[in-house]
């Protein structure tokens, strides 16, 4: 019976485990991995777990001598059941062991939201999935999961992904949300809930923002406003940019969490209680920023295309102003008309901020759509510039 098969390329020796790993076996088990290695002479070694079925601490022995031996050992594709033993005996704190991943299939799945980083598919009435677009997310992923489970500590309602999973060749992020339906959804099956679910959203809102952070928990929005005004240096007049920096700068730090992209399709329902996903943009600062990012969902990313509203958020963009309207009424209630237009001013500052930088980016200026889209927050920001002292309310 095969205990192990070995493979060397690039003078790196991968080692397949095979089977169950105990104290019956594992010395066979060494003394084959000793004469690959003798015939091999490596410079480094790699554990191919994936028909690893069970390993005991007489296996585990083996995998530490090969620590020892090479400091940069890395395990890979072990399966969950074998992970469990690796984590438990504290062998995922003496190196990398990485899980296999189990293939999932998206082909047909509805699209129930997406952001930047990815989107979000409905794969049976209890799971939903979300798809990264970057291809080495792993990283990515691990920070997601922990930002939502500091933002559930706090008490913010939240769904913790349970599984990690290979959709073709990116990763994607399972989540159990039993017959659960985005704000979007709610809105295209029954348009006359819009005030209900917008109070909703609101009452979530409040309490994301009235929540405090510790600093190090997760990421300051402030920096990476600044990063987006400093972007804008050479594609603004220089009173313009000048006058840009200088609010962001003035802005004061701000412990209270903010989400970072609040619209219908990251906000759910789930027998009655309010859900919010997609917590990757989770962060803290003013909330300007947070109006900004949902002035954009509504309004700024659609301004010039309308038709990105319905693709978007599967509403017209009509809907979208009414919505982003009524939000600012009901966050603000008992502030004056003149009040609120300037809340909504400062928030679109920031939102044409970033729609400028990000169409910059993504090479806008090699369509006409693109330069228009530039020269439109251009615009924008030049007349909001002139007429604010301030972002802050």
């Amino acid at each position: 019976m095969e205990l192990i098969n070995t493979k060397l390329e690039n003078g790196v020796l991968t080692i397949g485990l095979i089977g169950h790993i105990d104290s019956n076996n594992a010395p066979a088990v060494e003394r084959e991995i000793t004469k690959a290695r003798e015939e091999a002479a490596p410079a480094n070694v790699i554990v191919d777990a994936s028909e690893l079925e069970y390993i005991s601490s007489a296996g585990l022995r083996i995998i530490l001598r090969l620590k020892k031996d090479f400091p940069d050992l890395v395990v890979k594709n072990v399966s969950s059941e074998v992970y469990e033993i690796f984590d438990i005996t504290g062998f995922t704190e003496m190196m990398t062991v990485t899980r296999a991943y189990r293939n999932v299939s998206i082909e047909g799945c509805e699209i129930i939201g997406q952001g930047a980083n990815g989107k979000v598919y409905r794969i049976d009435p209890d799971t939903v999935l979300k798809v990264y677009h970057d291809r080495d997310a792993l990283d990515d992923i691990k920070r997601e999961r922990e930002l939502a489970r500091t933002a559930l500590i706090l008490g913010i309602p939240t769904a913790i992904p349970y599984d990690v999973v290979k959709v073709g060749d990116v990763y994607g992020s399972v989540f159990e949300l039993l017959n659960a339906k985005t704000f979007a959804k709610l809105i295209q099956e029954d348009p006359d809930s819009l005030d209900e679910v917008v109070a909703m959203a609101v009452e979530l809102l409040k309490k994301i923002h009235g929540t405090v952070v510790k600093p190090d928990s997760m990421p300051d929005m402030k920096k990476v406003v600044c990063g987006w005004a400093d972007f804008l240096k050479d594609y603004l007049p220089a009173e313009d940019y000048n006058k840009l920096h200088d609010l962001v700068a003035a802005v004061p730090d701000d412990l209270h969490m903010i989400h970072g992209d609040y619209h219908l399709k990251n906000i759910m329902l789930q027998n009655g209680e309010v859900l919010l996903i997609d917590m990757d943009t989770l962060c803290h600062g003013h909330p300007v920023f947070e109006f900004a990012s949902i002035f954009n969902a509504y309004q700024g990313y659609s301004e010039m295309n309308h038709q990105n509203m319905m693709e978007f958020l599967g509403i017209p963009y009509e809907m979208g102003g009414q919505i982003w309207d009524k939000i600012l009424h009901l966050y603000f209630e008992g502030r004056s008309e003149e009040e609120i237009q300037d809340i909504a001013d400062k928030a679109k500052l920031v939102g044409y901020t970033r729609i400028m930088r990000r169409t910059i980016r993504r090479n806008g200026f090699d369509t006409e759509l693109g330069r228009s889209e530039i020269e439109n927050a251009r615009n924008h920001i030049h007349e909001l510039t002139a007429k604010l002292n301030t972002l802050t309310f």
